[in-house]
């Protein structure tokens, strides 16, 4: 059992007899009153999202996740298939589960999936990925590395601010924790 001033970003914990993520947990200490933990959790079976705040002694079940390599493989009718890179066993994971993340995935990329009770809960691209741009306006002459920024779509569909020398067909690295360009590949 854990308090709610030790939740931090990303654990899972049962409240409300369901699993939760942390997506954010703050502690306040106004100057009159009690302390107190702002905090945003998001259910894994439903994909909601509930904000609210929560007393420093109020206590949660910390639930310890599997975490194993998986290969992305495609996406098909049945969602997103993935194959485990130990027993070679393949799974289709529904969009739901994955959300975001599926902006960054190419075939055959290694992802990490954690796994509670036997079934995949969340899937997690590599902090960073290289992909490659399809489509981005030109550069202008004189663009400079400290210049401004122009909005480019990569391979698979995601579209990332990049500076304006960076070209369409470039292969660039993406931050996915932010979705941010980090420099060229």
């Amino acid at each position: 059992m854990i308090n709610a001033k030790q939740l931090r970003q990303g654990m899972i914990i049962k409240y409300n007899e369901q699993l939760h993520q942390v997506m954010e947990a703050q502690h306040y200490k106004p100057g009159k009153g009690g302390a107190f933990i702002r905090s945003k959790l998001k259910n894994l079976s439903t994909g909601s999202i509930i904000t609210g705040t929560l007393r420093p002694e109020d206590t949660f079940e910390e639930v310890f996740i599997e975490q194993k390599q998986m290969q992305y493989l495609y996406k098909d009718d049945l969602g997103y298939c993935f194959m485990d890179e130990d027993t070679f066993e393949q799974m289709h994971i529904p969009a739901e589960k994955i959300g975001e993340a599926v902006e960054y995935f190419r075939e055959n990329m290694t992802v990490t999936a954690n796994i509670y009770d036997g079934g995949i809960l969340t899937v997690t691209p590599p902090v960073h990925v290289v992909l490659k741009i399809v489509e981005t306006e030109p550069g202008l002459r004189g663009n400079t590395v400290s210049g401004g920024s122009k909005p480019a779509t990569l391979e698979t569909g995601k579209v990332v601010k990049v500076p304006l020398f960076v070209e369409k067909g470039e292969l660039i690295k993406v931050d996915t924790r932010t979705g941010e360009y980090v420099e060229r590949a």
